[in-house]
């Protein structure tokens, strides 16, 4: 997800100016690689179709709702696993909303829970009912964590205890859980319960590790960085280590970027001068400041790797995963067994990316995988209008990457990867986020989550233009495409250059012809959905939705469940609406389907009435405590069938 809620105006929803839907998608994108695909189930049919086309998902869709609660569906249980300000170990501090501090925020789950990843116990298990739990959180808003503070003031009347608490609060938390009868519990029999934060020192590796960029007065070698921000989306990798990606770091800044060596670089990376220093770190730490130290703001966004299965473990930022807005790094394995990391730049005209290992996974030792991110191939997504993918490689030396270009070694390439992938002639997406390897169909799904900002052909810059990819300008409802890696005799080549692609579905009101949404024909007034962000699926290979847009649409932020084969293929349906002003985030599943794991970001953030909640006593829900003197407080949520079947089926 983007921070985008965080003090951001929301765009103005402007009515579609692209063409007719038909002269953008007259190829066979929509219409599918195969008839094997059925995506010819997404075009207008005989109302017999939709009659012979249900959907696999068998729970009652929800209608939809926004107040001060959240919703699920009949036949199913909801429960608070964790909320902003427990302790993330049993008899560590309690919440104390009056009166936080740092010292104990650094024992308590943190802010804004982001990202969801399951590990069974032991790791080579199947174990649905004891394993750790890894989660991030993304970012904080002070005015609604900090009695007194409004929109308004927070950055002038923040304390020094106050910011501390804030870096305290972000980072990620890896949680041991096991299930009790019919409840899910939070323990730490194993000793693995932790924080890292954003005063938690990370190793740099990889091949900007050292370099001249990193270093700085407190750290020479550049070889450690204090701290990680903001956590976003991510992943698991093989072996049992989790991916945090770095998204927005340029917020935390503070200070004249134009006295900086390379001011053109800060604003490629995402500069905005009305967004930066959004939490008055450069108030109370020099390095947060560009004119104290010039090369901080080089050590963040990048993929963070965690073991969770050692809390002695240093966590490492992996340089060779490339620098920019990361929403995502999910893994996948080659047939050869080298491992494959997905990842989008969240960001409007951004670019989707692809990293494989130099060489394959070890899968019988596991301390062999250590440094495996380190050494391997980043490349960026080309689409072809005729429905081709080609993953081009960012290395140094190859094409326009050279010094004469302004690239003077891999390291160079990796630090300004958005200029790389410019320069070979990547194709700009519409805000890429959510990214999901789909293991029982060997598909891919990535969210492009809107953009408000691309133009009609003719119009302004060819980069801004509409593409088969991107076929609507401009796109405020967003769009979920299929990524189709080759395969042979069933076996996957996720490392192959060459992929096909197909548009899954076009978001918005498929009832509203200006809108140009396309979902399934049989899709309910309550299940077509804009703005797809996080993505997840379960066991069985159906997609599961988050999005993050609404109220603009008129009604929240929701999950959302669809078959991507069969005869209900991208027909959604709605599953569970969080509180008011709240986005859900990273859909997990245990292994068996039948528990889900949920986080619910900023509850109350937004008003009933769609304008944003400027302080804590401004807020229309104090979900999920809905007590009087506690704040709405960011959860994971766990969802569960009340019959013990696998959730949707």
């Amino acid at each position: 997800m983007s921070s985008r809620n965080f003090t951001r105006p929301r765009p103005t929803r402007r009515q579609n100016a692209a063409p007719p839907f038909a002269t953008v998608l007259s190829r066979r994108s929509f219409l599918g690689c195969g008839a094997a695909l059925s995506a010819g189930a997404l075009l207008p049919a005989p109302s017999s179709l939709a009659a012979e086309a249900p959907s696999s998902l068998t729970f009652p869709e929800l209608a939809r709702v926004t107040d001060a609660a959240d919703h699920w569906p009949a036949g199913y249980a909801r429960q608070v696993l964790i909320r902003w300000g427990d302790p993330i170990r049993p008899g560590g501090p309690a919440f104390a909303p009056e009166a936080p501090t740092a010292a104990d925020q650094g024992q308590q789950f943190g802010y804004n829970a982001d990202l969801t990843v399951y590990l069974p116990l032991p790791w080579d298990s199947q174990n649905s009912e004891h394993g750790l739990l890894v989660v991030s959180h993304e970012y904080a808003t002070p005015y609604q964590m900090f009695a007194g503070l409004t929109a308004d003031d927070y950055r002038e009347r923040l304390t020094a205890e106050q910011v501390a608490v804030i870096k305290a609060a972000v980072g990620l938390s890896v949680l041991e859980v096991r299930k009790a009868g019919d409840r899910w519990e939070v323990i730490d029999e194993a000793g693995l319960n932790r924080r890292v934060t954003l005063d938690t020192p990370i190793r740099l590796s990889g091949p900007c590790a050292g370099h001249a960029r990193m270093r700085t007065g407190a750290d020479p070698d550049g070889r450690t960085v204090i701290g990680t921000m903001p956590n976003c989306n991510g992943g698991l990798t093989p072996w049992g280590t989790v991916l945090s990606g770095e998204e927005g770091a340029m917020d935390y800044f503070a200070g004249d970027y134009r006295a900086l060596p390379e001011p053109e670089l800060v604003e490629r990376q995402g500069w905005d001068e009305d967004e930066n220093d959004e939490y008055g770190l450069g108030k109370f730490e020099a390095r947060f400041r560009f004119e104290a130290e010039p090369n901080e703001w080089n050590r963040f966004d990048w993929v963070v790797e965690l073991d969770p299965f050692d809390p002695t473990a240093m966590p490492v930022k992996r340089t060779a995963l490339g620098r920019f807005t990361h929403e995502g790094a999910q893994c996948v394995t080659a047939p050869d067994g080298r491992v494959v990391v997905l990842m989008g730049d969240d960001d409007d005209f951004e670019y989707l990316y692809r990293f494989v290992t130099a060489r394959p996974w070890n899968p019988d030792d596991r301390a062999a995988n250590r440094d495996l991110l380190d050494e391997g191939t980043l490349a960026v997504a080309r689409f072809g209008e005729d429905g081709s993918l080609v993953w081009l490689p960012l290395v140094w030396g190859h094409g326009p990457l050279t010094p004469d270009n302004g690239f003077a070694d891999q390291a160079d390439v990796l630090f300004k990867t958005r200029l790389a992938a410019d320069a070979l002639g990547a194709t700009p997406m519409d805000a890429p986020e959510g990214f999901i390897a789909n293991r029982v169909t060997g598909r891919v799904y990535v969210a492009l989550t809107e953009n408000e900002d691309r133009l009609p052909r003719g119009e302004g810059d060819e980069a801004e233009q509409v593409n088969a990819a991107n076929p609507r300008a401009p796109n405020p409802d967003g769009h979920v495409l299929e990524l189709i890696p080759p395969s042979a005799s069933g076996v996957v080549d996720w490392a192959a250059d060459r992929w096909r692609w197909d548009t899954f579905c076009l978001c918005g009101d498929p009832t509203a012809p200006e809108q140009q949404a396309r979902f399934h024909p049989a899709t309910s007034s309550a299940g077509w959905f804009t703005d797809p962000d996080n993505l997840g699926c379960d066991p069985r290979g159906r997609l599961w939705v988050c999005t993050d847009g609404p109220p603009d649409a008129g009604f929240n932020d929701a999950l959302y469940a669809v078959d991507t084969d069969g005869p209900g293929r991208a027909l959604p349906k709605l599953f569970y609406i969080p509180p008011v002003g709240a986005e859900c985030c990273s859909p997990w599943f245990t292994p068996d389907g039948r528990t889900l794991f949920l986080a619910v970001q900023h509850p109350g953030e937004v008003k009933l009435d769609g304008s944003d909640a400027a302080s804590i006593a401004d807020m229309d829900t104090a979900w999920p405590d809905h007590a009087s003197g506690v704040p709405a407080r960011p959860a994971v949520i766990v969802l569960s069938r009340v019959d013990g079947a696998e959730v949707g089926a």
